[in-house]
């Protein structure tokens, strides 16, 4: 009685990679061994969604049968995903006849499943790896940009710059309208420092007026007093004059009064004492006339004068307030100037400080910017060495694909050597093997 025995694997599944997941089979399908006889296999097709696998069991009711199965799946996603199952099944049993596989084709077979279990471990390394790289990209996404944009926003920066070169172009207009200020201060000194020359020449010809008027002043005080002294030598001559008049009149009225009376037929004399009352008289008002004149005349010079004096004075005293207003006005503007100056330096120093900052801060944002790009790009080199090893590994997989296909022409052309009957003593029997592959989540 023939010993028949079958088994099957289906372990091996890889998930996902990138920011994707490799659909896994979800649907197997299974062939019937067309042996007859007590031989008995099975092999399964392939795995639909760009899933592939293969089984293959076998059995004869004499041989040992030496089976395998293998399979994979690959997807992708934002990076590349690869998955694949491995299967094996085993039958033997025990009968008359030889096997039908010859040796090298056992040895073709284990060549295969040793390939496809080098690819397997490179497909989990290098879906390890992706994984590593997704979780990278993603925390970096996560700390440096949102995660709804799709490039680096770099709104806020521009709109920080904007408001510096803002404050910039405030700086330099505020800047220009103090320097624009001072020159108008400036401007303003120069008016009034002539005005001030002017009222200066005017106050000096003024002095020099009063000081003419004060000497002419003093010529007609030495007039006045030589006039004086005149009258006064006049009066002194009168009162001489007087005094001899009256001793003549005496001396006369002494003799006079002599014993002797002689008369003669002469013409009559001149009254003597009318004569000096006439004279007397003449010379008073020629004196007083003199003297009214004189008086008069020093009157009418002494109130020109004293007009000329008081118009002086008051001249003297308006440019004397208007030169203590120039001096005021002069000492103002200067403490403006000065504070003007000031805040010039200040302003000044204020725009150097803030173009120092806002510099620093332009380079820190530029930096930050280089050091961006340079992230943006080392990611951009990563994804297309990810790229170029996905396309390796789907060139690996059309190869494989082949070998399959080879395998299976192989597996074909072995089944048809297989007897189509044997003994009747020997039982059929038909096993089904089904490989399949869950969905990974």
């Amino acid at each position: 009685m023939a010993t028949y025995q079958s088994s099957s694997l289906s372990s091996y599944k890889l998930g996902p990679v990138g920011g994707g997941r490799g659909r896994s089979s979800r649907q197997s399908v299974s062939f019937s061994n067309y042996a007859a006889s007590g031989a008995g296999g099975t092999y399964g097709g392939i795995c639909q969604d760009g899933n592939f696998g293969a089984g293959y069991g076998e059995g004869a009711y004499n041989n040992a049968c030496v089976g395998l199965g293998f399979g994979g799946s690959a997807g992708w996603g934002a990076g590349f995903g690869g998955g694949a199952g491995f299967g094996m099944g085993q039958g033997s049993g025990f009968g008359d006849r030889q096997g039908l596989l010859s040796v090298n084709e056992k040895m073709t077979m284990q060549n295969l499943n040793d390939r496809l279990a080098n690819y397997l471990d490179k497909v989990h390394a290098l879906e390890e790896a992706n994984a590593e790289l997704e979780k990278k990209i993603k925390d970096w996404y996560n700390n440096h940009r949102p995660a709804s944009s799709k490039a680096p926003d770099y709104g806020e920066y521009f709109k920080t710059i904007d408001d510096l070169q803002n404050k910039i172009i405030a700086a330099y207009a505020n800047n220009h309208k103090a320097i624009l200020a001072v020159d108008n201060t400036r401007l303003t000194i120069d008016d009034y420092r002539l005005k001030y020359e002017n009222e200066r020449a005017l106050r000096q010809s003024a002095e020099a007026d009063i000081s003419g008027l004060r000497r002419v002043m003093d010529d007609l005080t030495l007039c006045k007093s030589d006039l004086e002294a005149q009258v006064e030598s006049l009066t002194e001559e009168l009162a001489y004059l007087k005094k001899n008049h009256d001793e003549e009149v005496k001396a006369m009225q002494g003799q006079a009064t002599g014993a002797v009376n002689v008369e003669m037929n002469v013409a009559p004399s001149v009254d003597l004492s009318k004569s000096m009352a006439d004279m007397r008289a003449e010379y008073e008002k020629l004196a007083e006339r003199y003297r009214r004149e004189v008086e008069e005349q020093f009157q009418a010079m002494t109130k020109d004068l004293q007009k000329q004096v008081v118009a002086s004075v008051r001249e003297v005293q308006t440019s004397k307030s208007e030169i203590t207003d120039l001096r005021n006005v002069l000492q103002s503007l200067e403490i403006e100037l000065q504070s003007q100056l000031s805040m010039k330096a200040a302003l000044e120093a204020s725009l150097a400080e803030t173009e120092g900052q806002y510099c620093v801060k332009l380079s820190h944002i530029q930096e930050l910017i280089l050091r961006v790009q340079n992230n943006i790009s080392d990611i951009w080199t990563q994804m297309e060495t990810q790229s170029s090893e996905y396309k390796l590994l789907l060139d690996i997989k059309s190869q494989l694909e082949q070998e399959i296909a080879t395998y299976r022409e192989l597996l074909d052309a072995q089944d048809i050597n297989i007897p189509s009957s044997t003994g009747s003593s020997s039982s059929s029997s038909s096993t089904t093997t089904r490989i399949s592959t869950n969905r990974i989540r």
